[in-house]
């Protein structure tokens, strides 16, 4: 007797699981994609209860709903695990500014970067963040992403933080794509605290993380989604110790961790984040062989970004093939922010990452995908297509998914669901 399933999407010429075995993908396991040629799923109650070929899972199921694929590829809804896409304003003149050889940190240091944003913001309200940040999160999802990280960080007092995470829990609360909440108040000193940066760090640790992490007991997100702390440890933001005393204080708290790390600069910040336990460690564009080391003997994730150094005109980015083949978990993300790394579109990150950090296509969606879940801690619930997951897919107009990798500057994206329902 066929079982009832909600949905049932057949003739997928590449149904691409991306299917691991309950941990983040290394070295070999970043070439195995999990095609299934001719393949279906059937959805139940938003989740994955079928999954294999079009014969197997038109027998087993019934649907009220058959869609047919018609030979196009279906993938896992990617994963985006480090962005920071509510803000308030622009930052055009300083794009300019790069254009013509000024570097980030000599930008920050005049006040410009995270603080030019940072003022804009706090005179945003709610309902305009939301709404600025809502389009944003509909760009992402017409490029397939259906899962992405959130941070803070553009408000840099107790009060614009947690203006921002309201504005977070309300995009949580009404947009599609699943959200994961980070606090990033470390992310820049302050104007006002900027001879003495920390006291900043004081503040963050005596007030603000107590305030935060009782907005997330209260939120939309509590006991669905982990609420991760990260701190930007770079030469004229954070120091070591400062980012140490961040992260220690919000672990004691219950969050978990992340870091910014290795950017511009290697300070030692990698080795921090990594002997705390953080679940993902971010940039690594001057990471060492010792830390590369331990990164592959550890269970973070390393997240690289190649959108960031591909915006500034940079030609070194993170050593992504050698993280690879030194047994590393990788993650992939557009780090989309007003500064930066404009971006929206997780296939453009993957682009890049395959002509200047030499990731073949399948070690670029998996690091999409199954890794990125990993990354923001829902390696157990996003990122691949398997039974029980929530049922975030992607149709892309194409019979080939190395196509989304090759291409660039265009959208192969035909078809995008959230928990088995259609998101556009």
């Amino acid at each position: 007797m066929p079982r009832q399933a909600d949905l049932i999407i057949h003739n997928a010429g590449q149904l691409v699981t991306c299917a691991s075995n309950g941990r983040p993908k290394r070295g070999a396991e970043m070439l195995d994609i999990g095609i299934i040629e001719d393949g279906a799923i059937a959805v139940a109650a938003g989740k994955f209860a079928g999954v294999g070929s079009t014969r197997k899972i038109v027998s087993d199921f019934v649907a009220d709903e058959m869609i047919d694929a018609d030979g196009r590829v279906v993938c896992p809804g990617l994963v985006d695990p480090h962005t920071h896409i509510v803000y308030a304003g622009d930052r055009l003149d300083e794009f300019e500014l790069k254009i013509k050889g000024a570097a980030y940190l000599d930008i920050l240091a005049a006040g410009g970067g995270i603080i030019s944003t940072v003022e804009k913001t706090r005179a945003a309200t709610v309902e305009q963040l939301v709404a600025f940040s809502a389009s944003r999160l509909d760009q992402m999802l017409s490029c397939g992403t259906t899962t992405c990280e959130i941070k803070t960080g553009y408000g840099l007092d107790t009060q614009s933080e947690l203006k921002m995470l309201e504005a977070i829990d309300q995009l949580n609360r009404t947009h599609p794509i699943t959200i994961v909440p980070t606090f990033l108040a470390a992310h820049a000193v302050p104007p006002e605290y900027r001879e003495n940066g920390d006291r900043y760090v004081d503040l963050i640790c005596r007030e603000m993380l107590q305030r935060a992490w009782r907005w997330f007991v209260a939120s939309s997100f509590h006991g669905k989604v982990p609420f991760f702390c990260d701190v930007f440890c770079e030469k004229g933001a954070f120091t070591v110790e400062q980012s140490r005393k961040v992260l220690e204080t919000a672990k004691s708290l219950g969050f978990r961790l992340k870091a910014h790390v290795g950017q511009f600069t290697d300070n030692g910040g990698s080795r921090m984040g990594m002997s705390l336990g953080a679940t993902s460690i971010d940039h690594l564009d001057t990471v060492t062989d010792e830390d590369i080391s331990s990164l592959a003997n550890s269970n973070s994730v390393g997240v690289v970004i190649p959108t960031e150094n591909f915006s500034a005109g940079r030609t070194q980015f993170a050593p992504a093939r050698k993280l690879i083949d030194s047994g590393c978990a990788i993650a992939l993300s557009t780090d989309f922010n007003p500064g930066s790394a404009p971006c929206p579109s997780l296939p453009t990150a993957m682009a890049i990452a395959a002509r200047y950090q030499k990731l073949l296509p399948a070690e670029c969606l998996n690091a999409a995908t199954i890794n990125a879940a990993y990354s923001v801690g829902l390696g157990d619930a996003a990122g691949s297509i398997e039974i029980d997951k929530r049922a975030d897919l992607v149709v892309l107009d194409t019979q080939d998914y190395r196509q989304m990798v090759y291409e660039f500057g265009g959208n192969l994206v035909q078809g995008v669901f959230c928990g088995g329902r259609s998101a556009m």
